[in-house]
């Protein structure tokens, strides 16, 4: 069994379901594709509405080069990653701004024509899904949490992610049909565990591995039960509140593998992205942590009241403007902009538990997960209360393998269109692209 191969496409297979593997140290080297010698990279895209408070996304200390030293405590949960990260400062969308046209463009780098439905190209998500196309089970997967308020239902303050510029993709929003669409293969088997349909398969892989690979092999399967336990605890919570008519929070009752705990639902689609690209399910993923104008309570947050839109307005205080709720009102600009800054700092908690989670998988060339792919995390508002479209608050989360140097604040001199951060990405993926948006230069200074 020592010279015993197995091809990178390799998976486990039972009656109605397909479970890719990770990378093992007994697949062949020629079927994992790499790019100049390099492991794939992933590309992600997790995009929140809103904006950030003016001063909130900045390094409490740097050092020579902009080196990270400290964050200030708003970013404090993503202190264990700090020279996971890169901050780039005074980057803009010189095209889309606002909650709708800032939303619709902030992959397509273009501006959004609402008459027309028009975004203005193909977003970078689904340029890169195309260049992967074949390669994985899914050229990409399009995540969103479940819109909450006025504007849930409109459709550039949905869409960021866009076939071409008049067809937005379609959003998954329940947990168990991303999953089926990774390891279903039929309607066979639905009210079984997906591990327990590939059980047979798994056992007899097992047999024929080194014990780092079963090391691995149970790690990953026991990442999959895990999720399975939290969608079926979802599903009979879902039917408890149905049956009992009652309401979540937010008055609205959940569909049914929709957890009630909002912090549970972003979780679980955190879960999803991960095991998207632990399994090599596919390379490019985009989630939406909400709608570009989400009127969402966190409520669940001490200390925090009225929804956030209202708080991202965070010097209007009396609570009587187009953007309240009519029933909260707030003591002074301070204590509003603490909530508001309080909302983002539960956000930058949830972006964290993805990164710790991608930096403990340890693939098959000694990088990480995390290593071998690249996040891009931020908002297409500046500050919330202006509705500005300078110095976005972006954060660019993993890349070594692709030569970019982290750990950094990265301040440009002069205005820098996003699209410019969108094209090196690409090209850090081995994605061969002379332009994209309005950018035909890459950012040199990621490599330092």
């Amino acid at each position: 069994m020592k010279n015993w191969k197995i091809s990178r496409r390799a998976v486990l297979r039972g009656i109605g379901a397909s479970l890719a593997l990770p990378f093992l140290d007994v697949m062949t080297a020629e079927a994992i594709p790499a790019v100049d010698g390099k492991r794939p990279v992933r590309l992600g895209y997790l995009y929140f509405p809103n904006g950030a408070a003016e001063g909130s996304w900045e390094a409490k200390k740097t050092g020579a080069g902009g080196k990270l030293l400290q964050l200030n405590k708003w970013m404090a949960p993503l202190e264990p990653f700090r020279n996971d990260i890169v901050i780039p400062r005074n980057i803009w969308t010189p095209h889309g701004n606002g909650h709708g046209a800032g939303t619709a463009t902030w992959l397509t780098g273009h501006s959004y024509d609402g008459q027309e439905i028009d975004a203005g190209g193909q977003s970078v998500d689904q340029l890169a899904a195309r260049h992967f196309s074949g390669k994985t089970l899914l050229p990409s997967l399009e995540l969103s949490c479940r819109g909450e308020g006025h504007f849930s239902n409109d459709l550039p303050r949905n869409s960021i992610s866009w076939a071409a510029s008049n067809r937005p993709t379609s959003r998954e929003v329940v947990p168990r049909t991303v999953y089926d669409r990774m390891f279903r293969t039929s309607r066979q088997g639905l009210d079984k565990s997906i591990l327990d349909l590939v059980l047979a398969d798994a056992r007899s892989l097992s047999l024929k591995v080194s014990r780092d690979d079963r090391r691995k092999i149970d790690e990953y399967l026991e990442s999959v039960r895990s999720v399975e336990r939290r969608l079926a605890f979802a599903d009979t919570q879902a039917k408890r509140l149905e049956a009992d008519r009652a309401l979540t929070d937010t008055l609205v009752r959940p569909q049914p593998g929709i957890p009630a705990s909002h912090q549970e639902y972003v979780k679980l689609m955190l879960d999803m992205m991960l095991l998207a690209f632990w399994s090599n399910a596919t390379r490019v993923c985009s989630f939406m942590l909400d709608h570009g104008q989400s009127n969402r309570y966190f409520d669940f947050i001490d200390g925090v009241k009225g929804t956030w839109h209202a708080l991202s307005h965070y010097k209007d205080i009396n609570g009587r403007t187009e953007d309240d709720d009519g029933k909260n009102s707030w003591s002074s600009v301070g204590s509003k902009q603490e909530m508001y800054n309080s909302v983002a700092r539960w956000h930058h908690a949830q972006v964290a538990y993805l990164l710790g989670r991608m930096k403990a998988i340890r693939e098959g060339d000694g990088g990480t997960l995390l290593d071998n792919s690249m996040i891009l995390y931020g908002s297409s508002i500046s500050d919330g209360h202006e509705h500005g479209s300078k110095n976005l608050p972006l954060l660019l989360a993993g890349g070594r393998s692709s030569t970019a140097r982290l750990g950094r604040q990265l301040e440009f001199k002069r205005r820098t269109s996003l699209s410019d951060l969108h094209l090196s990405m690409l090209r850090k993926a081995g994605i061969r692209v002379e332009e994209f948006g309005d950018s035909e230069q890459p950012l040199a200074k990621l490599d330092g």
